[in-house]
């Protein structure tokens, strides 16, 4: 019986649609668990009847005269709005967005100096409203707009997204936020795309989100439709019957106005799937990596406008060599909309196809502790062993036992060299967003990835934390990684916190590195100074020891 058969069989569709937990799981105990997180099967519907409120609040901003919108979020309150953006936007007169999902002190001061107070508004977004990241960018930004504007005035410019009864509901209130837009509690994070948490950032700088909704509406409807005339069922069915043949690594290459939407495919995808020792590894890649080098644990979706030939080209390409291909071409921006909706489903049905429940995300929280250890001097990352000319390296997890390198290729040989088919490499990449400091690693993975025939991923940090971190512990043990952390000379306090974002982010790199470790992973971390030459000097480093392992 293949996929789309037992999708069938176990009417898998309808109890989806009905959030049927038993679809998920037998234990009983876990059936309230899932069905808290089944409330996204007809968000769609219900998101057109809170866009009046979003318009009318993008409206008064607009007539306020503000050209700034900075959206504070982690995750699922974060991604979704960053896509919508990055493909529907800009729109000329309306607010420009800043998506800010990281603790990098140098980001941080960067955007402060960019940004003028008068003109700017602020986004607080997080489900359970306890979240770290967001309430410590919040502290920081109030704190900046309270000098600027005086309290009363600086709370009218931030609005809260979370859910209903959260701390942050009530944090609103106290601080005299602007206003509190609830979204629905039955909703996860990374299924929540159609929420207010995507919706209201992107109303706010001007995107026709209507037209993303009446997209989405009509994809609901079909992937209500039993499952061989159901788009979700049907891109489900086609990622699981590849997997009994080790094709597990799921390649998203785009045209370039939808690269972001494969941030939000790596979330979703990877989080939802990446336990119990199962998972599916999402790999996102621009084509430079040439299909000869795909080895057969690949499956491949291009996602294109209709007159990219190039995507279309190595689409074809992919099938010629038999590697399982998905198209999907998209005729207009909003049609994205779409798009969000036929994953959800997708990923939904593929845990159930899967045997994994895919709405929880038990090792996220794990990573989240083991920061707050590091934060609260419990527990330490493990030292560095050797300083090589100011980049400072440390072994772990299955690595601890190589011997002391003598330069940075010889630190990097013993993880390229245990790269096997089926493997998969991460680089964990905690620097600033900025291009200076990470292009090189793009090249260097696209090297890496073509010498040694496996997927490279570059994750920066500590957005994946939130993301594939799940699949990055609780998946299999097909994962290699490389952390890259600098000593960043920029710091920024962070009002009423007993530490700095400079601590809080480097707590979050070694708290990873920790639950790698204790994973039994394959970590070499790399600890640089704040120089992007030295980052370009570890990446030419990477791609040179790959081809010489290679040959």
């Amino acid at each position: 019986m293949n996929a789309l058969e037992t999708l069938t069989a176990n009417d898998a569709v309808a109890r989806l649609v009905d959030r049927d937990p038993t679809l998920f799981s037998a234990d009983v105990d876990m059936r309230q668990p899932i069905m808290q997180r089944l409330g996204w099967t007809d968000l769609a519907e219900k998101a057109a009847s809170r866009l009046p409120q979003v318009r009318t609040l993008a409206s008064a901003m607009h007539a306020e005269g503000m050209r700034d919108v900075v959206l504070l979020g982690m995750g699922g309150s974060s991604l979704a709005a960053l896509v919508m953006t990055e493909v529907m936007g800009p729109v000329a007169d309306a607010p420009a967005l800043h998506v800010l999902d990281t603790t990098s002190p140098l980001t941080v001061s960067t955007l402060l100096e960019r940004l003028d107070p008068a003109t700017t508004a602020f986004v607080l977004a997080s489900k359970s409203g306890t979240t770290v990241e967001p309430l410590s960018l919040y502290a920081i930004f109030r704190e900046w707009m309270d000098a600027a504007l005086g309290r009363v005035a600086a709370g009218k410019r931030f609005v809260v997204v979370t859910d209903p009864g959260s701390e942050l509901e009530k944090r609103r209130q106290k601080d005299i936020m602007r206003i509190a837009l609830l979204a629905p509690p039955t909703v996860g994070g990374r299924f929540s795309a159609l929420s207010l948490f995507g919706l209201a950032p992107a109303a706010l700088c001007g995107l026709d989100v209507a037209a993303l909704v009446s997209h989405a509406i009509e994809a609901e409807k079909t992937c209500h439709r039993p499952a061989e005339d159901n788009p979700g069922a049907l891109l489900a069915a086609w990622i699981a019957d590849a997997l009994p043949a080790g094709r597990d690594k799921l390649t998203f290459v785009t045209s370039p106005r939808y690269a972001a939407f494969g941030l939000w495919i790596e979330q979703l995808v990877g989080e939802s799937t990446g336990k119990d020792g199962k998972g599916i590894v999402p790999v996102l890649e621009d084509g430079r990596v040439p299909v000869s080098a795909y080895g057969p644990d690949r499956m491949l979706v291009v996602m294109r406008e209709p007159d990219d030939s190039d995507r279309a080209s190595f689409a074809e390409h992919a099938r010629e060599a038999e590697v399982p291909t998905m198209e999907f071409v998209i005729d207009e921006p909003a049609a994205i909309g779409a798009e969000f909706v036929r994953w959800e489903f997708a990923v939904g049905l593929l845990g159930h196809l899967m045997g994994v429940n895919p709405f929880d995300e038990p090792n996220v929280a794990e990573a989240k502790s083991a920061t707050n250890d590091v934060l609260s001097g419990a527990i330490s990352a493990p030292p560095a062993q050797t300083d090589l000319d100011t980049i400072w390296t440390t072994m772990a997890g299955a690595l601890a036992d190589s011997p002391a390198p003598a330069d940075i290729d010889a630190a990097l040989a013993p993880l390229v060299r245990s790269l096997a088919p089926g493997d998969y490499l991460a680089v964990l990449a905690y620097l600033p967003y900025v291009e200076p400091f990470a292009a090189p690693l793009y090249d260097a993975a696209a090297e890496v990835s073509s010498a040694k025939r496996v997927p490279v991923c570059i994750e920066l940090g500590p957005r994946y934390l939130h993301s594939t971190g799940q699949l990055h512990k609780g998946g299999p043990e097909t994962g290699a990684f490389i952390m890259i952390t600098t000593r960043e000379h920029a710091n920024v306090a962070i009002p009423g916190a007993p530490y700095t974002l400079a601590q809080l982010f480097r707590a979050q790199a070694e708290g990873d590195l920790v639950t790698l470790a204790r994973h039994g992973r394959r970590v070499l971390r790399l600890d640089l100074p704040d120089d992007p030459a030295a980052v370009t000097r570890v990446a030419q480093s990477l791609a040179r020891v790959a081809r010489s392992d290679s040959t």
